[in-house]
């Protein structure tokens, strides 16, 4: 009798040495996760700073061919003022709408630098072109990364027993970096 109590609570102190594994592995693959999320939003952001400290010396090069274009100059400076508020609250949600703002003011910039061809051919213009749209395509795959670390996280989270490990130490699901309808348009080109 003796023997088969020692084996039974062997094997139990075994299966509780196993769970307890399992859940420490479990836990730091989560915090990982975790990590790896922050880390691309921290680029998503980075690439939003980069984007928004540019924009003020494209308007600048712009205003002095379309200086009576002084709507669209406003708006570019409230909505990059209102992505700059946001970035610093760390609101996903009102970065995405001011993002989505920003983007559109741009656009209607972009649509006034075409009625000006000597804006076109200035290299000062040329070159702040190029850099914005630099930025936008890292701003796009730092994009494009974080959303995929959500995803994984987010699969991750709804998987069993790991939701319920998630829960426990409080790592809940992220929101995906979304653009507008808008933005999801191929804009239209005129020569």
């Amino acid at each position: 009798m003796k023997k088969t109590g020692l084996i039974i609570l062997g094997v139990i102190f075994l299966l509780l040495i196993m769970l307890f594994g399992a859940f420490i592995g479990t836990y730091n693959n989560l915090q990982l996760m975790d990590e790896n999320v922050n880390a691309k939003w921290a680029q998503v952001e980075n690439q939003l700073k980069r984007r928004n400290d540019l924009i003020p010396n494209l308007v600048a090069t712009v205003k002095g061919y379309a200086a009576h274009e002084k709507e669209v100059f406003t708006n570019i400076a409230d909505a990059r003022s209102k992505l700059g508020g946001a970035m610093s609250k760390n609101d996903m949600k009102a970065i995405q709408q001011s993002n989505n703002e920003l983007s559109s003011a741009l656009s209607r910039l972009l649509l006034i630098v075409e009625r000006y061809p000597d804006l076109k051919a200035d290299k000062q213009f040329i070159n702040l072109q190029d850099e914005l749209a630099g930025t936008e395509n890292r701003l796009s795959v730092a994009r494009k990364d974080y959303n995929e670390s959500v995803q994984a996280l987010n699969a991750k989270i709804r998987t069993f027993p790991t939701g319920i490990i998630a829960s426990i130490i409080g790592i809940k699901s992220r929101d995906y970096f979304e653009i507008s309808e808008t933005e999801k348009k191929a804009p239209e080109v005129k020569f």
